[in-house]
């Protein structure tokens, strides 16, 4: 997206750049163009304690001792709070101890390496996934935590992380100056303030696949939008066509009937919780979850078919004087 520097706009400042595994956009509406920096840098420290690809991130040394307390920063017990609370939220069906799942799938590289391998992926060991209850946090009165991961546990903070990233960092950038701010991790949104115009934010929705039509555009003066969907980040694995998102319930990609949500919520966090779960869960019972009076949904079906919240209609329509901006990659 190139921001409208029309005369009589905003100063608006936007950066792309890779981060978390997928295309960081940030937008900083009349405030110091070096906030740039400072969201890169903090996103590049998230990433540097979160990433499961870093083998010296602490969510790497959570996994790989697992059954030995490890102490953790405030951001990386922050991440485990909020993912433990994204579970609760879903009764289950949102479960960051799939990872073990996720390998035998073949998602055993970022997904950057996955394109151009071979269509067998080397197989990794079994992991035993018994949930998140069994996560052990002991809090310190400064953010930190000793933190336990049960043997046999593989903590993947994948989507979640990037939505808690997101709401960070938006935060931040507001509470350093800017007027209005916007930070887009690979689908994972989060936008406060003022828009470049002095309005609100518009966010187009991508359909499921890259030849799709955008579905529609959504309105927004302070929250936050994800998307999960099974139709991109996809690899062969033994012959068979496999995607990142698993159902908690089989341990398998899900053959979910709907194959791309969206969500609008207060955080980014909770809306790619929520995204995630509903998909999982399928037409029938897609949108059990949402509340119409703080969360909107629109979910794509495999035939096609678009399903909406009620509360969706309060959202849809671009104004004229906002900023577009491209919502729905794939979550990891």
């Amino acid at each position: 997206m190139a921001a409208d520097l029309r005369p009589g706009t905003r100063e608006v400042h936007h950066a792309r750049f890779r981060s978390m595994g997928s295309e960081a956009h940030v937008i900083v509406v009349d405030g110091w163009p070096s906030l740039l920096s400072v969201a890169r840098r903090r996103l590049g420290e998230l990433e540097a304690c979160w990433s499961r690809f870093i083998p010296t991130s602490e969510i790497s040394t959570c996994n790989r001792l697992a059954g030995t307390p490890v102490w953790v920063s405030a951001d990386t017990a922050l991440l485990i709070d909020t993912a433990i609370e994204g579970w609760h939220l879903s009764a289950g069906r949102f479960d960051p101890t799939v990872l073990g799942d996720v390998l035998r799938a073949g998602y055993d590289l970022s997904f950057d390496e996955l394109d151009g391998r071979p269509e067998w992926l080397r197989p990794a060991p079994p992991m035993l996934r018994r949930g998140c209850g069994e996560i052990a946090i002991e809090r310190h009165p400064d953010g930190t935590a000793l933190v336990t991961m049960p043997d046999g546990i593989g903590f993947d903070p994948g989507g979640v992380g990037k939505g808690l990233a997101a709401d960070l960092v938006v935060d931040a950038l507001m509470a350093a100056g800017a007027a209005g701010a916007c930070v887009n991790l690979g689908g994972d949104l989060a936008v406060r303030g003022v828009g470049p115009h002095g309005g609100g934010w518009t966010i187009t929705v991508e359909g499921p696949s890259a030849d799709d039509p955008p579905v529609t555009d959504v309105a927004l003066a302070s929250g936050a939008v994800a998307t999960s969907t099974t139709a991109r980040r996809r690899w062969m694995a033994d012959g068979v066509s496999q995607h990142h998102l698993i159902d908690p319930l089989t341990g398998e990609p899900s053959a979910s009937d709907v194959v791309q949500v969206t969500v609008l919520a207060a955080t980014a966090w909770a809306a790619e919780v929520l995204a995630k779960t509903s998909l999982l869960r399928g037409r029938m019972g897609v949108f059990d979850l949402l509340d119409d009076r703080h969360h909107a949904g629109l979910a794509v079906t495999d035939d096609g078919t678009v399903m909406t919240t009620p509360s969706l209609a309060r959202f849809t329509g671009a104004a004229d004087d906002t900023v577009r901006i491209h919502g729905t990659q794939a979550a990891a």
